[in-house]
């Protein structure tokens, strides 16, 4: 697994302890490389979404961290152990639906506060690889870990046949430390990624925002598409460029979240820019099967005139969902469907808005 510094630098809040002096975080693929610390405290996971639950943990590692004068690390999978399970038995759809693109999840570990990722392949070999020789080439050889902290269900090496208690007695013949953080619960539910799931799976995203401590968001640079929104609304507006939305790949086949949702866009001017996006698979206009999250701005920045939005990086925050994705029969029908999801869509923000006016004149007072 010896590969080269994964060319990521990601923004971070100020840098703490063995963070570099330029307060960044380092992300690295795989473990093996010359530009890792030489010693670190450690958490494993996939840490899908960075929920309220990891925040926990790893402000919690990067506490213990910090005491010990070692950078905080993190070691993620892509794919995750369950996806290439699913791949191997041609049983795609158990894999669970993703939250989180690597982008958005490298991120958030950047908010809270982390010094390093390594992120691994996960393959045949380090599916088959036995508890101890993970500890020892893993842990130890390469990453020089002095501290772990798992969760209170980890489980690791083939057949996830090592646990916590074999984890801590080699911790304690290696010389490192290992500690267990038991669950997190907000109002007597635990936080899971499942629990988020479930609740984008429903369209909940009042539930997904308190899960994650924030409104769900996808991020991305923006791409070219077919064009096809600038003339399928041009009649519908009024407007010489329609529906025209901005697209957003989002790299995993099965998305935890589907459908038509009001949304909020950053990054395209100084505030964020209210709008209506599309998550899926576009079944109308297209049979690739690909997802792409296409967001219609309601109030386009003329400063951006007309194609300056093309390689922007954007996160849109999804704030209620309106529907599911649907198939029309022809573009017409698709077309009436999209004008009344906008019209739809401003009335939800104009609603959130005067509700967010209300909330903020009450903490005033």
């Amino acid at each position: 697994m010896a590969q080269a510094v994964w060319a990521v630098w990601v923004l971070a809040y100020e840098g703490r302890g063995a963070r570099p002096d330029n307060g960044l975080m380092q992300v690295f693929r795989g473990f093996q490389n010359p530009g890792i610390a030489p010693a670190c405290a450690l958490t494993i996971g996939n840490f899908d979404g960075v929920h309220r639950g990891h925040q926990a943990m790893l402000a919690l590692l990067r506490s213990e961290a910090m005491h010990r004068d070692l950078p905080s690390c993190v070691m993620t999978f892509e794919p995750y152990p369950r996806d290439y399970f699913a791949t191997i038995a041609a049983t795609p759809d158990l894999a669970p639906a993703r939250i989180a693109t690597l982008r958005d999840k490298l991120s958030e570990l950047a908010r809270c506060g982390i010094d390093q990722v390594v992120v691994v392949r996960f393959n045949r070999a380090l599916a088959a690889q036995a508890p101890q020789a993970f500890v020892d080439d893993v842990l130890l050889r390469g990453l020089g870990t002095k501290y772990v902290l798992v969760g209170d269900d980890f489980r690791f090496g083939a057949k996830r046949a090592g646990d916590y208690a074999m984890l801590d007695a080699a911790g304690q013949v290696a010389g490192f430390d290992v500690a267990r953080m038991n669950s997190y619960e907000v109002r007597g539910q635990r936080v899971s990624s499942s629990a988020v799931r479930e609740a984008l799976a429903a369209g909940d995203m009042a539930g997904a925002e308190a899960l994650l401590g924030r409104p769900y968001s996808i991020s991305g640079r923006v791409i070219h598409g077919k064009k096809l929104g600038r003339s399928l609304g041009a009649s519908a507006t009024g407007a010489s460029d329609g529906f025209r939305t901005l697209n957003l790949r989002f790299h995993h086949r099965r998305p935890a979240a589907l459908g038509i949702y009001a949304v909020r866009t950053h990054g395209l001017a100084a505030k964020p820019i209210d709008g209506v996006a599309s998550l899926g698979r576009r079944p109308t206009v297209d049979d690739s099967g690909r997802v792409l999250l296409e967001v219609h701005c309601l109030a386009w920045p003329e400063t951006l005139g007309a194609e300056g939005g093309y390689g922007k990086l954007v996160r849109v925050e999804l704030l209620h969902k309106l529907r599911d994705e649907a198939r029309y029969d022809g573009l017409e029908a698709l077309t009436a469907a999209i004008h009344s999801d906008t019209v739809n869509a401003r009335a939800f923000l104009a609603a959130h808005a005067a509700q967010h006016r209300q909330t903020s004149r009450d903490r005033i007072i």
